[in-house]
């Protein structure tokens, strides 16, 4: 969503684009968290997402604030899911919004009054009409998914590298699979022309995530 900031919008927008390997956080101890985020950083991630579940709005902000630092440091997107609020006050760049999350509309709105600061919203489209509404409400990117069988989606059916490369060819911003994926079957989604790709557990469930990252971000080839 364009809210004009000092020479920057241009700038972030075209990070996003360029974007290929996306990090999400499991429901994990903060420690673990903050670990996890400097080892994918290293590892040459991105965008990291704070996505957690279970901690109480007050551990997420201090938990949002340090990654902010993280992410700075190794110049890695930052943005949180869910809550808008914490994605402004701990200075995130931008805040994912799932299908049952605060409308982009809401958003839009949210954004205007706390003033011009430029931030990305991205959202999740689980259809190709869910996309297109999302594009048409001002989302700058979409995660479309499950691509693969996921247990932190279980009640939803996989799409395949079909459905998102149906959702990709119906919107003109950039598209992340998401759901299942790992280095097992990122090369499935390069043969059909996907290759941005948002991972939780391949990340986070490796006894090397850093090296893992390396591993991924080779696989996903060249940014634009």
């Amino acid at each position: 969503m364009t809210h004009p900031d000092v020479g920057g919008a241009p700038a972030i927008e075209q990070r996003v684009q360029r974007a290929r390997l996306y990090a999400l956080t499991p429901d994990a101890e903060p420690e673990r968290i903050l670990e996890l985020a400097v080892a994918w950083c290293e590892g040459g991630v991105d965008i990291v997402q704070l996505r957690h579940k279970t901690l109480e709005r007050a551990a997420v902000l201090r938990v949002a604030g340090r990654l902010r630092d993280i992410c700075r440091r190794h110049d890695v997107l930052f943005i949180v899911n869910d809550h808008l609020d914490i994605a402004l006050l701990s200075g995130a760049d931008g805040v994912h919004l799932g299908e049952d999350d605060l409308s982009l509309a809401d958003a839009e709105k949210a954004l205007q009054n706390a003033g011009s600061r430029r931030i990305i919203v991205g959202a999740s489209a689980s259809s190709v009409a869910v996309a297109q509404a999302a594009q048409r409400a001002g989302a700058d990117y979409l995660g479309a998914g499950p691509a693969y069988a996921t247990p932190i989606k279980a009640e939803k059916a996989a799409m395949g590298p079909e459905g998102v490369r149906a959702i990709q060819d119906a919107v003109q911003i950039p598209v992340f699979a998401i759901g299942g994926i790992g280095a097992g079957n990122v090369p499935e989604l390069r043969a059909h022309g996907i290759d941005r790709v948002c991972v939780i557990r391949a990340l986070s469930e490796v006894a090397d995530p850093e090296a893992e990252a390396r591993r991924l971000k080779a696989l996903l080839g060249p940014q634009a």
